[in-house]
């Protein structure tokens, strides 16, 4: 088996820790850090790297049905439960990278285990703010609100690519000033609160808010924000994208 420093130099290249945006902020400060120890457990056993990938979707789905439970620790599970599906993040790809290992299939699992858990998040969260699944009502609804948007605000990045390659434009043909503006709606504070980790975070903050006031004010609070930001991230997603020259 390698050794830990073995893996930290096969597996975790110069080039991946740099790439501009592709790296979530808890991976760089300290999930890659604790990353190889995990995917040196894994090497131990037969599971692919596209099965490690896997385990991202109900480890998130997880995390969004925990919240959905009253208390404080229903929220700190919900918080571990994404962070394990961060590492998850992490020790797929240097699997993937030992073993030399590498598909498209890894890729989509990996997109559709990030849109599942960050749609099912305000979701959850919506169920909490409306006081658990037995009196669910107009905060699920504006849960659900939230999650559809923020799936078509992925969407509105993803089609970018599809407009390109149905243009006969090449995607990684771009002159260097048009690759720049496209990163331009990536770079959206607005998008960050939704990311699982993010969310988590936050509505482990607004448990912490409805015990203190021994009601469901913290929830109902961020549900209220995160289906605004929702909205106004959409928007602004799109103008800046079809203000760019990337569609031109």
């Amino acid at each position: 088996m390698p050794s830990i420093a073995e893996l930290r130099a096969e597996t975790q290249p110069d080039w991946l820790l740099t790439r501009p945006g592709a790296e979530h902020w808890a991976g760089r400060l300290y999930m890659r850090r604790l990353s190889p120890y995990l995917t040196r457990l894994l090497l131990r056993t037969p599971l692919p790297a596209n099965g490690v990938t896997a385990l991202m979707i109900p480890a998130g789905l997880l995390a969004a049905l925990s919240l959905t439970f009253a208390g404080i620790w229903p929220a700190v599970l919900a918080v571990l439960l994404v962070q394990l599906q961060l590492l998850l993040d992490c020790s797929d790809g240097e699997v993937a990278r030992w073993r030399k290992t590498f598909s498209p299939a890894g890729v989509y699992i990996d997109q559709l285990a990030h849109y599942s858990t960050e749609a099912a998040l305000p979701a959850a969260l919506g169920v909490r703010a409306d006081g658990g699944w037995d009196s669910i009502g107009g905060w699920t609804a504006l849960g659900l609100l939230t999650s559809v948007l923020i799936l078509f605000l992925k969407s509105e990045t993803h089609l970018v690519q599809y407009a390109l390659e149905r243009s006969g434009r090449p995607p990684g043909a771009e002159p260097a000033e048009e690759a720049s503006a496209s990163r331009t709606p990536r770079l959206l504070p607005a998008f960050r609160p939704f990311q699982a980790v993010e969310a988590s975070l936050l509505a482990l903050a607004a448990a912490i808010v409805d015990a203190i006031t021994d009601g469901l004010d913290g929830s109902r609070t961020l549900v209220v924000a995160l289906a605004v930001a929702a909205g106004i991230a959409v928007a602004g997603h799109l103008a800046a994208i079809l203000a760019s020259s990337r569609l031109k």
